[in-house]
């Protein structure tokens, strides 16, 4: 199903504003926890992370492709899989869905609601770890598609759970996180001095792992629009997987396509 330009810029809007909220909230509810054990608050944070993402893409997927990612749209957008026309609108969504879901957490946990951060996340360290971040969510994305596009939403939230840890940056990987996670001077900050490097070298390193696996896999899909998100017709093809599998098997020449069409019957190349 075909869903409108409308419906699916909500669903980037809401999409990213739950993962934000899932973000800073859980950030803010580690440190009330934990104490001033910090290995333990990123590990709560990261759980709330992962586990998010994984809902939130499986939910909004089918809608809008669940992108909640300005890298992930750029890069849908540059093998075709988005008109560029729609980038603009779902870039200006989830920036927007962004900034809700921050000062929605900051009221659900009793804090001012504006606020500006102050945690420092500035050197190459950062800036590299960030670009392996963007690269490896990408790679993930683009790679598992390939193979088995409903494996991509747990594939995503694992792989970003992972990054957490071996990144030196805690993988914000989103151009919109990042921008959003500036105005929390919460667990999860990012100043706003360090936000525009961080966000150059995301879109680099996407740009990279969507260059490399076109090379690596030139057969691309249709497009990201339903990479991240479940197949809304995997039943349907099931079906006719099914029906194909009783049917008499047939040559694929061109007398035989028409009636592949009638059935609705994969047409082999």
């Amino acid at each position: 199903m075909k869903y409108s330009f409308t419906r699916r810029l909500a669903a980037e809007l809401l999409g990213t504003a739950f993962l934000l909220m899932a973000v800073v909230g859980s950030g803010i509810m580690a440190e009330k926890l934990s104490g001033a054990n910090v290995s333990l608050a990123l590990l709560e944070n990261t759980i709330a992370t992962g586990a998010a993402l994984i809902a939130l893409i499986l939910t909004f997927g089918p809608i809008s492709g669940g992108h909640l990612n300005p890298a992930v749209t750029l890069a849908d957008a540059t093998q075709k899989g988005l008109p560029w026309r729609e980038v603009p609108g779902y870039i200006a969504a989830q920036c927007t869905g962004a900034f809700l879901g921050v000062y929605a957490a900051h009221i659900m946990f009793g804090q001012r609601v504006l606020q500006v951060s102050e945690h420092a996340r500035n050197g190459l360290p950062q800036l590299f770890s960030e670009f392996i971040a963007s690269f490896g969510l990408l790679a993930v994305i683009w790679g598992c598609s390939r193979a088995q596009k409903s494996a991509v939403p747990f594939a995503v939230g694992a792989y970003i759970t992972a990054a957490y840890w071996f990144t030196a940056s805690t993988s914000f990987a989103n151009p919109a996180v990042t921008i959003a996670r500036s105005f929390t001077n919460t667990f999860a900050g990012i100043r706003p001095a360090d936000v525009p490097g961080f966000i150059a070298i995301q879109f680099v390193g996407a740009l990279a792992a969507t260059l490399l696996f076109k090379w690596l896999v030139p057969s691309l899909p249709e497009g990201t629009s339903r990479l991240l998100g479940t197949d809304a017709d995997s039943e349907s093809a099931r079906g006719r997987k099914n029906l194909q599998s009783r049917l008499p098997s047939v040559h694929t020449s061109p007398r035989h396509t028409g009636l592949q069409r009638q059935l609705h019957l994969p047409i082999r190349q």
